[in-house]
């Protein structure tokens, strides 16, 4: 590619990082899958993005499959390609998007794992042993309590939690977007028995809820090797990850009311189809429903008619 074409790329980046504020996990995989394409064209010798077409744009990601990319990495490189394009429309560079009409694989659905409510009740009911722990208590609890993304909840400043309310304002979401979300009595607890250690540990100009034992803002690093202590510490089988505990919300809440919106407007979806995920409850439980409210229930074992 010229010059100019790789700088289209660098500056479509940096609109994604200042103007849509994207998370840095998904600017680094849009760097990746962009950079690729540039890769692709320079084997094909090709100058500009006007040269590339639909047949280009399906031979690279064939090669891609071939290197056994998997189907939501390639539906994530298509997205970044389509979205690039576009871009380069917006800033009339090209009057078309050849990967519009794209398709990539569909990836199978995989139901997110989650702990149950005994899990949950041992891990955030596990006694601290150091002020380390009653910060990561404190974490734990906003996670479950209120379906906090990772990113959110490293981003939390003091001014985003209203005790007295019972409330967390998330100012840097998904998108860059800002939604408010409860806080349940136990988080806010757990809250209260973190602050005066935080006050220890910030400097004067500290504005995060959550800090590292140096008092700076806790990496989301941090976030994910403290969640393997406490895995290590309470002797659980399963690999723990903060995501995990956002599923858990979601899924126990869902399964006591039922109310998919609400859970939508809880996580910060956009798409209804995304939270539709949490939809796969025990199917005791839809049973146990089915009996104590459908008026001709009564289920119970068919007789043999033989």
């Amino acid at each position: 590619m010229n010059a100019a074409a790789a700088g289209h790329v660098l500056a479509y980046l940096e609109r994604l990082n200042i103007q849509q504020r994207v998370s840095p996990h998904t600017l680094e995989a849009y760097r990746r899958d962009l950079g690729q394409l540039v890769l692709f064209c320079d084997s094909r010798s090709i100058e500009s993005w006007s040269a590339v077409g639909v047949r280009e744009l399906r031979e690279h990601l064939a090669e891609r499959h071939r290197t056994r990319l998997g189907s939501r990495s390639l539906q994530r490189a298509l997205s970044a390609i389509r979205g690039f394009f576009d871009d380069l429309i917006r800033s009339s560079i090209l009057a078309l998007n050849p990967a519009q009409g794209l398709r990539a694989p569909k990836a199978p659905k995989k139901l997110p794992k989650l702990l149950d409510v005994d899990q949950i009740k041992g891990l955030l009911d596990a006694p601290p042993e150091d002020a380390l722990e009653i910060r990561d208590l404190a974490m734990w609890e906003l996670f479950y309590s209120s379906g906090l993304r990772l990113s959110e909840l490293v981003n939390l400043d003091l001014v985003d939690l209203d005790g007295r309310a019972g409330t967390v304002l998330i100012q840097r979401g998904k998108g860059g977007k800002t939604r408010l979300v409860p806080v349940g009595k136990k988080a806010i607890a757990a809250l209260e028995r973190w602050f005066p250690l935080r006050e220890v540990l910030a400097g004067a100009e500290e504005t995060a809820v959550f800090l590292s034992r140096r008092g700076g803002r806790l990496a989301a690093r941090s976030v994910q090797a403290r969640l393997v202590h406490w895995q290590q510490r309470q002797g659980v089988s399963e690999s723990l990850h903060p995501h995990m505990l956002r599923h858990s919300f979601a899924s126990h809440l869902l399964e006591s009311s039922g109310d998919l919106r609400a859970v939508q407007e809880l996580l910060g979806h956009a798409n209804l189809s995304t939270t539709q995920i949490y939809t796969h409850l025990d199917f005791q439980h839809l049973a146990s429903v089915y009996d104590q409210s459908h008026p001709r229930a009564r289920r119970g074992a068919l007789k043999n008619k033989t």
